[in-house]
Order: structure tokens, then C-alpha cells, then sequence
């Protein structure tokens, strides 16, 4: 059944993307909307205010974080339904990528109140064109899980045809790549991004037991995207290598 906005007058829900790690990122338009937000909800309130007071934003944030974001969702629907304009962001990129932003959407569809997404910032199509691998057809896969469905998961990311991206923390970067590499092949190109847009920025492009080895050796630091040959691609140039 098809929904329609309240007729009654409402606020309305922003889905704010910020810089992924250069504050130079963010566009005219969201610095708009942050200035004029009645509310301002962040996933990490220390970091918004970094880059409020780099661009003169004075809305105080609101914590929007994973543990208290099934309170804090039907919250931000009934501040719009009472008129307020309300913004969300994410620690970096877009807001209900990866993030409790979800929730929130959720919350404010189902109630009916309109929302709006503006584009920014994003790790993954700046990393999957950096990588150097297939770019025409691809998918997200976020995290994986760490422990319950991660197999399944690895299982189904073995046939993917596809070129395949992934998030993943620093801590867990070496035994993502050692189960990709068992899962996927020790064969299969990959690319790891590291710190996108910052002084650090890092690209690493190698098999996944090339990776893997290299990461061993090499603890890394900062936010890592992981971009890997899809099947099909694999397939035909282990063929053509043969």
C-alpha cells in the first residue's frame, strides 16, 4: 500500500552526508541545512562539533549513536511531526550506510513525514575506482559479520560475480583477508583504500595473499575499504593467464 505524507504541517528528516576525512568535503547545501536544522543528531558528537565549528554551525548535536538509536528513532520522527527540521550525520559519509541512520528513516516513512538525502561523501566509489578493478557492475557488502553468518557470508562472496566491497577495521583487517583468501582464493586481486582523503591516504593492490601477507607484516591504522576481483573477472583471466 502506497503511503502519503500527512497533510498537516510537519518538519522534515535530513540525511546529511560529512567528509569522510578531508573537512574540505562537504557541500554548500549541507552546510545550509546544518545551519538552519531546528535538531542535529550525530553518531559521534565530539567529531560533528569539529566540524560545526570549522563552518560556524551552532546547533548543539544531539548523541545518535547504535546503543541508544531504537530509543532515539521514534524521537526524531515525533520532532518532525511537531514542525522541527531535523539533521542527521554519521561519524563520516552518509548517514544509514553501515550506521543506525536506518532506523531513523525507518521510523519516519512508516510514520509518513517526509525526509530528503543529500548526496556527499562516500568511501566506496572513490576506493572502487582506485582499486583498478572492474567498475561496471559491483555491490556492498558493508561488514561482514564477525562471528554468526560470516562463513555463509564468506560462502556467498565466493560466487559473486561481481567486483565486491567491504568496510573493515584495522584490528580485524588481517583475519578478513586470510578468510577472503581461503573462501575467494589466494588468487583473486584485491585493493585495500586507507584514510581516503587524508594526509595518510594509502592504496594497496595485490592478490589476497599478497595483501594479507603485506598487512602481517604492516599493522594498519584508520578507516580501510576492501575491494576485491568478482568471480567472473577472476575466472577470465585466470583462463587468459593459463
Amino acid at each position: 500500500m502506497l503511503q502519503n505524507p500527512h497533510t498537516t504541517p510537519t518538519g522534515k528528516l535530513y540525511l546529511i552526508p560529512t567528509p569522510i576525512g578531508n573537512l574540505g568535503d562537504i557541500t554548500v547545501r549541507a552546510i545550509e541545512v546544518l545551519k538552519h536544522a531546528d535538531i542535529v543528531c550525530a553518531e559521534d558528537t565530539r567529531r560533528a562539533r569539529i566540524l560545526f565549528e570549522r563552518y560556524d554551525i551552532r546547533c548543539k548535536p544531539f548523541s545518535y549513536r547504535d546503543h541508544n538509536a531504537a530509543r532515539m528513532a521514534p524521537k526524531i520522527a515525533g520532532w518532525v511531526k511537531d514542525g522541527k527540521t531535523v539533521a542527521i550525520v554519521s561519524d563520516a559519509g552518509t548517514p544509514g550506510i553501515s550506521d543506525p541512520g536506518f532506523r531513523a528513516v525507518h521510523s519516519v516513512i512508516e510514520a509518513g513525514f517526509p525526509l530528503e538525502v543529500l548526496p556527499g561523501s562516500t568511501a566506496v566509489i572513490p576506493a572502487l575506482i582506485l582499486s583498478g578493478l572492474a567498475v561496471d557492475r559491483f555491490c556492498f557488502e558493508g561488514f561482514l559479520p564477525v562471528k554468526k553468518g560470516r562463513r555463509t557470508r564468506l560462502n556467498e562472496l565466493a560466487a559473486e560475480p561481481r567486483t565486491i566491497i567491504l568496510f573493515e577495521g584495522p584490528h580485524r583487517l588481517t583475519t578478513t583477508l586470510s578468510n577472503l583468501s581461503d573462501n575467494l582464493g589466494n588468487d583473486r586481486r584485491a585493493a585495500i583504500a586507507r584514510e581516503l582523503t587524508k594526509l595518510y591516504e594509502d592504496v594497496k593492490r595485490g592478490t589476497l595473499s599478497e595483501l594479507h601477507q603485506h598487512y602481517l607484516s604492516n599493522p594498519p591504522k584508520g578507516e580501510i575499504v576492501i575491494v576485491i576481483e568478482g568471480l567472473k573477472a577472476f575466472k577470465k583471466r585466470m583462463k587468459s593467464e593459463g
